[in-house]
């Protein structure tokens, strides 16, 4: 596996035209794979727009290296760049407390009456949307105490595809401590992501060791 970043050329107009929503990013990430986008082969891949400082940057986690060159499309020049995960990933054990950071779509799914299909609808306080995360956290290989995580921010993200109406998807992004629980599981968690939508930009989960 392997982490991926490159920082957002934010300044260069003509550059990030395009990136207007969240199909533009993932099209980014799905061509920055030249041989996988070509064969039409696609691997699990996961990815984040992330701020700091100022500046934004797009992550990707991905079980094979990208295109530096094509990760830098809508980059800054020279700002790419990939390092091997696995060896971080072997260095989580049980018990390890993290920092974490994560942007999921929480949502439920609701029966209609004469309906075979529930109708999928956003958690929108911020109660539900803390408790989304929470009652996933030991299935997903951690455990977290209720005062130690919160959300950072909340907002509505566009998402269009061909011949199809918007969509309008709920991103909340949860950071705090947690506890890993199941090591194998947990490592599946960071790559694999966990939630609806993992292709357009959720699931993505990032820890720091050491509190």
């Amino acid at each position: 596996m392997y982490l991926s970043q490159v920082e957002v050329d934010t300044n260069n107009r003509y550059k990030i035209q395009d990136l207007t929503h969240l199909g533009a990013y993932h099209n980014w990430v799905e061509q920055s794979f030249p041989e996988e986008f070509t064969e039409k082969e696609r691997s699990r891949k996961l990815w984040r727009i992330d701020q700091l400082k100022g500046k934004q940057y797009l992550l990707v986690v991905s079980p094979e290296k990208p295109d530096l060159n094509l990760l830098e499309t809508y980059g800054v020049k020279g700002s790419a760049r990939t390092k091997e995960y696995d060896s971080f990933l072997s260095s989580l054990n049980v018990g390890t407390k993290a920092r974490f950071k994560v942007d999921l779509n929480p949502v439920i799914s609701k029966k209609q009456e004469g309906q075979t299909r529930g109708r999928v609808l956003p958690y929108l306080s911020e109660k539900d949307q803390l408790n989304f995360l929470f009652n996933r956290a030991e299935k997903n290989g951690f455990l977290l105490n209720s005062e130690d995580f919160f959300i950072t921010e909340r907002s509505f993200e566009v998402l269009k595809k061909n011949h199809q109406k918007d969509i309008r998807l709920s991103k909340v992004t949860y950071e705090g401590i947690l506890e890993i629980l199941d090591i194998n599981t947990f490592r599946k968690t960071l790559t694999e992501g966990f939630g609806k939508k993992k292709a357009y930009g959720f699931g993505m989960m990032t820890v720091i060791p050491g509190v």
